[in-house]
């Protein structure tokens, strides 16, 4: 019988969470290479290369590829013959794991697990605890696969209880354009069918644990149902020309995974589950002779990418643009921002409508200003600010109107798209939204020359900020009419491809 230390269990867990905060699996960065060379779609194209030079940057420098470093899923299969020393709680254990991992001094992780959910919503600190899943099996060790899931990506997750007759790739192709483009794809979407409703989403997220291999699959061929279904969504999913970031391009899916289960006659559960671009899993074993020794990949794993055409980008002083100057501005344009740039996100903005509501100032002046929405990791050594993406602009969406009507605001900087509440409130106000690419924390972060606190403190990472930045790169996103680059690049990109029927618009 093998005998697990209850030190090595919290010590593998701790390090595996490091490990995948900065280490793209070599699969991954494979296939956004391989779409990368493939891609013809140049906004797709320069997205999927920040993309890799960001992971190069972060595993190089030992910190995180996503400021959103994610809520930590783990999957156990505990040996029959194996067992943990000592009488401590199984899940306490992964927990404390969890806790030493990110609260690492020398790589500092963003806490974003908030207890009692619909109420005080309040940060537990140390993101914990884990969501855990448990199989006993035959065996004398113990195999734990850890993943860390962005909040941006899980956000778009759908399960639906369809009819046995009803077509799962017709459900799935309906959904994903709903998804939008805040899981920051190119990534993977996990497929689960059967069993119960909980059942399906549990597939679903564990197949996003195997490795990417659709090209192998490709030239095999299918040997069962589930593999036959990749193929179909992987090339129809694709087809749908959503790319890179939503900007439109060949490459929205790297793979599609798919695990099914028996079901009832009456049902047929299905879940989806996105993988983002900041796709991060790893495994071991523990089999009592110590913790897991976790190899780093070679440099090599990752592609001498180049990223950056300035040519073609139109400088942005933060500190002098006008109203005027944003309405010249148009969809799909390449901008490098440079000046001060104040941040806030679904705290501050919730708290400052209610300041607002009531009729009390707030404690930022945003005339003229851009607003950047992001809550970024902690520094560390030298560092003025950590990884500092940008999170899902969508949920800002209710807000928009209030803070463009009633503050000064010019413009906002998030990912993925707006709704048509804050497209219409741009337009009216005249403003716009730009976007940065989801998935290059790290890179976006070095563009940042100071940082400092401006108001909220009490919301840590979610405070109010004011950055001085130096030559952001973002891509307008929607303008100052109107127009949206996620409403039309995918639209352009579906009938290049030509595997989707595209209804012209009236």
């Amino acid at each position: 019988m093998a005998v697990i230390r209850q030190d090595d269990l919290v010590q593998s867990v701790a390090d595996a969470l490091q490990y995948i905060s900065y280490y793209h699996p070599p699969d991954f960065i494979r296939g956004v290479h391989e779409a990368y060379q493939r891609e013809e779609s140049p906004a797709a194209r320069d997205a999927m290369a920040q993309i890799l030079v960001n992971s190069r940057m972060s595993a190089m420098g030992r910190r995180p590829i996503c400021q959103d470093t994610g809520i930590v899923t783990v999957f156990c299969r505990l040996g029959m013959n194996a067992r943990v020393e000592g009488d401590g709680d199984l899940e306490a254990l992964i927990n404390e794991g969890v806790r030493r991992g990110y609260q690492h001094p020398d790589n500092i992780l963003r806490a974003s697990v908030l207890a009692d959910p619909d109420g005080k919503r309040s940060n537990t600190g140390d993101n914990t605890p884990a969501v855990i899943h448990w199989q006993v099996v035959p065996g004398d060790a113990l195999e734990i696969h850890v993943a860390a899931k962005g909040g941006g990506s899980e956000a778009k997750s759908k399960f639906a209880m369809l009819n046995p007759s009803d077509s799962v790739v017709d459900w799935v192709l309906e959904q994903v354009p709903k998804m939008g483009a805040g899981w920051c794809p190119p990534g993977m979407l996990g497929i689960g069918i059967g069993g119960t409703a909980e059942k399906a989403m549990a597939l679903a997220k564990e197949s996003l644990l195997d490795p990417i291999d659709i090209q192998e699959l490709q030239q095999r061929g299918p040997a069962n149902r589930a593999e036959e279904l990749r193929l179909e969504l992987h090339d129809k999913v694709n087809g749908l020309g959503i790319g890179a970031q939503g900007l439109g391009g060949l490459t929205t899916v790297l793979d599609v995974k798919v695990k099914d289960y028996p079901t009832h006659a009456a049902n047929k559960p299905v879940a989806i589950i996105p993988n983002c671009a900041a796709t991060r899993h790893t495994h071991f074993v523990l089999d009592g002779s110590g913790p897991a020794r976790l190899e780093p990949p070679k440099l090599e794993d990752w592609p001498e990418v180049s990223w950056g055409d300035d040519s073609r980008a139109r400088r942005v002083n933060l500190d002098e643009v006008t109203p005027e100057e944003v309405r010249t501005w148009r969809s799909g344009e390449t901008l490098l921002l440079s000046g001060r740039l104040l941040t806030g996100r679904d705290a501050a903005h919730k708290r400052m409508a209610d300041l607002l509501a009531r009729g009390e100032p707030l404690p930022v002046d945003f005339t003229n200003r851009f607003i950047y929405y992001v809550g970024p990791v902690d520094p560390v050594g030298d560092e003025v600010v950590g990884p500092a993406g940008p999170t899902t602009a969508t949920r800002m969406d209710k807000f928009t109107r209030t803070m463009l009507a009633e503050t000064g605001l010019i413009g906002m900087v998030g990912k993925a798209e707006r709704g048509p509440e804050a497209i219409e409130a741009i337009r009216e106000h005249q403003a716009v939204y730009l976007m940065a690419v989801g998935g290059a924390a790290f890179l976006v972060s070095k563009a940042i020359r100071s940082s400092r606190v401006v108001a909220f403190e009490d919301l840590g990472m979610e405070a109010i900020y004011e950055f001085e930045v130096e030559d952001m790169p973002v891509t307008v996103a929607v303008d100052a009419l109107g127009e949206s680059v996620h409403h039309t690049a995918p639209r352009i990109w579906q009938k290049k491809i030509g595997r989707i029927p595209v209804e012209e618009d009236a």
